[in-house]
């Protein structure tokens, strides 16, 4: 059997699931709000509002993100299982995109929010790679769940027990 990941490794992976889907809710307001301004308008307030959801909630998946990655190399020492299969060798590959990815999203938001706009039609494709691999995620979850019928999705649900 697999190893478990442990609680805070499975609360860090669903709150930066829960946040996900508030930035594609709310990544248009962006556009909106510094189209107003440059056209000389007042931004509607909601955008301005969804606007700064947008960065605060990005801010958070960044610093979600470099905790999952800092327990998962804490971890990395004590639960050591060699990719057996190409499948687990893509699986590793897709987890190493995927962190990869939400990471330098999170920091290009923060470049374009505060330092340099130039490099939002880089974060707008940012975020196009993330659904694609969000899709291809939930696919492998589902195929686990429904045609393998292991349990990796429940590795992600329940944590491991410590011995006592």
């Amino acid at each position: 059997m697999t190893p478990r990941y442990s609680l805070s490794q499975i609360v860090l992976h669903w709150a930066v699931a829960m946040l996900i889907p508030i930035q594609y809710w709310t990544g248009g307001s962006i556009e909106r709000t510094h189209h107003a301004v440059h056209m000389g308008l007042s931004p509607d307030p909601w955008d301005v509002i969804q606007h700064h959801v947008h960065n605060y909630a990005g801010v958070t998946i960044g610093a979600l993100m470099l905790a999952r990655l800092g327990l998962k190399l804490i971890h990395r020492g004590t639960v050591r299982h060699p990719a057996k299969s190409p499948v687990d060798r893509l699986a590793r590959a897709m987890h190493f995109v995927f962190y990869a990815a939400v990471i330098a999203q999170a920091a290009m938001g923060l470049v374009a929010s505060y330092l340099w706009f130039g490099i939002a039609p880089v974060h707008v494709l940012g975020s196009q790679v993330i659904l694609a691999l969000l899709a291809l995620h939930i696919t492998a979850a589902a195929w686990h769940t429904f045609v393998w019928r292991d349990d990796t999705v429940d590795r992600m649900v329940f944590p491991k027990r410590t011995l006592s």
